[in-house]
């Protein structure tokens, strides 16, 4: 049965929605899956690496109104064409619309995946148009338990089959980059002798830098040989920069901004910790669950996460990682400090967040529940 992954989120992009998709995709039959993203620079080399096809268009029209509507008629004529069968909805709103009339017109069943802002931005801006969507879908999947609360909490009277389906990291974060490489990248970053901790995550509200960036002379006070590495971009991208420097802590900062994908596995492996102090942004908004943290657990590194949403399912407090309050100081400048000098003990959770994501988190075991 031929399935359309239709997704406005997709690699070369990184994040944790681009890499569900994709993800997605990869562990489905190559001649079940055809995929819609966006165009995006670099997309069509990486397409052709990958077996599975893969429709590229610009989803939003400049003329027209609704602007989602020059996507309608590029996914009309994908289904047409591929005889497709079922459609996974990935950003309910705005693709959830062209799913609705699909299902309307042409009879064909589809299936909405919730990530976090999406539920979140739904609820606020558009609930009766989600709602309507959500009931005319076959299952309702989402990301994490955390997620799945919020819906029916907000949604009630939505009775529909449920299913979470955690994201998973891919294996390649489980495979060890060749020591030549990591010990050339590691001299490139002047990173020998030294204590290295590593976030990962888009440059935006909710990803706690400016905590990190706050706390960050204490834990050195601790930990003097400290380098941290930053991989991401984002809207908050310049404000970070200069707080960095304002701080003075440009020489113990090494920032390596938006990597392809296929990078990442080496970075993490470079690293001893890895710390991403996530917490509710302005708008109460959380993360549903924090796809970096198990990307880090897949390479063996412990964490240091901020309590939020559903980051205690991929972050066990006390076994694959550490769990703390971000308006907690001392508790995070010890988490961050103790993990970097006990070796053993930081080893120890390292090994069991890589045992967790070998048996519980890959995506064959996940996709059972589809």
């Amino acid at each position: 049965m031929k399935t359309l992954i239709i997704t406005l989120e997709y690699p070369p992009q990184i994040g944790g929605v681009a890499s569900y998709t994709y993800n997605l995709a990869k562990n489905m039959p190559r001649e079940d899956v055809v995929v819609y993203t966006s165009k995006i620079e670099g997309g069509a080399d990486f397409d052709k690496k990958n077996s599975w096809k893969v429709v590229r268009g610009k989803p939003f029209s400049l003329f027209l109104w609704p602007r989602w509507v020059k996507m309608l008629g590029d996914i009309w004529d994908i289904v047409e064409k591929e005889n497709v069968k079922m459609i996974y909805v990935h950003h309910a709103l705005p693709v959830g619309y062209i799913a609705y009339l699909l299902k309307k017109f042409k009879k064909i069943p589809y299936v909405v995946f919730f990530h976090g802002t999406d539920l979140d931005l739904g609820i606020k801006n558009k609930k009766n148009k989600l709602k309507k969507i959500c009931l005319a879908a076959e299952k309702i999947v989402f990301n994490s338990n955390f997620l799945r609360n919020k819906f029916q909490a907000a949604f009630e009277d939505v009775k529909k089959e449920i299913s979470v389906v955690h994201p998973c990291p891919n294996d390649i974060f489980l495979q060890r980059a060749p020591e030549a490489e990591l010990k050339k990248l590691k001299s490139q970053l002047a990173l020998e002798g030294k204590s290295v901790v590593i976030t990962v995550a888009r440059m935006i509200e909710g990803k706690g830098y400016p905590h990190m960036i706050r706390l960050l002379p204490k834990i050195l006070e601790k930990v003097p040989n400290l380098v941290w590495l930053i991989i991401g971009d984002g809207p908050k991208k310049d404000e970070i920069i200069k707080s960095i420097q304002k701080n003075y802590l440009q020489n113990v900062t090494r920032f390596i901004g938006k990597l392809p994908y296929v990078e990442l596995p080496k970075y993490y492996q470079l690293a001893d910790l890895m710390v991403l102090l996530t917490h509710p942004d302005e708008s109460s908004a959380e993360e549903a669950w924090g796809t970096a943290f198990v990307e880090a657990a897949a390479s063996g590194l412990p964490v240091v996460a901020g309590r939020a949403g559903g980051v205690e399912e991929s972050v066990l407090n006390m076994q694959t990682g550490l769990v703390v309050d971000v308006y907690q100081d001392q508790s995070i400048i010890s988490a961050v400090s103790e993990l970097l000098r006990n070796r053993d003990y930081a080893k120890q959770m390292g090994l069991a967040g890589q045992a967790r994501v070998v048996h519980e988190f890959n995506w064959p075991e996940q996709l059972k529940k589809l």
